[in-house]
């Protein structure tokens, strides 16, 4: 994804969004126009910023916990075939039940800190990069692994040396997937309960009936996911290389 790519695209989406002001007639109250958010924006600017570095933490340090995990736990699944059977499907279930409606518990156990919310971040990247990272561990040509064996590689030099190295642009593309899912981690447990941040600035301005404000906020979240996810291209790209040898 290129700047000039990304530009033209909220250009044309500020062009369509006055459109659809100027054709419907919205009152501001129900649809504010382009300028009346930026002005509210710069007017609100200061308490932007302050909710703004909340979620930016929460989500950064969601993003960070839950690669971490979500990277042990596909090689602990991708080195035993016992955790695999095991702890694989285990994995899967989790899936049925909606992390959005755990959200309260996490608030109830967590508190209405940035605690909950980091927590809520990292369960929903935690499967799509064990996910992912676990294919490009095990989608591996069967030649290396033979190959291995006869000079009798261990196990853990083999994961090393060989799969980890093949299965970086598996993990980068699960990367891009939790760039974009972990703001929406963390929002949500704003909206539960926060006293902080850009679900909780949308909330009160909601609520307060500052619609300026709350697009004003919506807007700045979709910035930082748009820099979130442009930040990890750019580490997904050098990940490839690396594994192919040019990086």
């Amino acid at each position: 994804m290129k700047a000039s790519d990304i530009l033209v695209a909220m250009l044309v989406g500020l062009g369509l969004w006055q459109a659809i002001v100027v054709v419907t007639a919205a009152p501001h109250f129900i649809l504010p126009s382009p300028w009346r958010v930026a002005q509210a924006a710069y007017k609100s600017r200061v308490i932007i910023a302050e909710n703004t570095w909340v979620t930016a933490i929460e989500v950064v340090l969601g993003l960070l916990i839950g690669t971490a995990l979500g990277v042990a736990t596909a090689i602990q699944l991708a080195m035993s075939k016992m955790a695999e059977r095991l702890m694989l499907p285990i994995l899967v279930f989790t899936q049925a039940v909606p992390v959005f409606a755990l959200a309260p518990l996490l608030t109830l156990w967590f508190g209405y800190g940035m605690g909950s919310k980091i927590v809520m971040a990292v369960l929903i990247i935690y499967f799509p990069v064990t996910s992912a990272f676990h294919d490009g561990l095990t989608r591996m040509d069967s030649g290396y692994r033979d190959l291995s064996i006869s000079l009798g590689a261990k196990k853990w030099h083999f994961m090393k040396r060989i799969q980890i190295p093949q299965a970086l642009p598996s993990l980068g593309s699960g990367l891009r997937l939790a760039a974009v899912y972990a703001p929406i981690g963390a929002v949500i447990g704003e909206w539960v309960g926060a006293s902080k941040g850009l679900g909780y600035l949308m909330l009160l301005a909601n609520g307060r009936a500052k619609i300026d404000l709350m697009f004003a906020s919506l807007i700045v979240l979709a910035c930082l996911t748009v820099v979130l996810h442009v930040a990890i291209g750019v580490l997904a790209k050098k990940l490839t290389r690396y594994a192919q040898g040019t990086g």
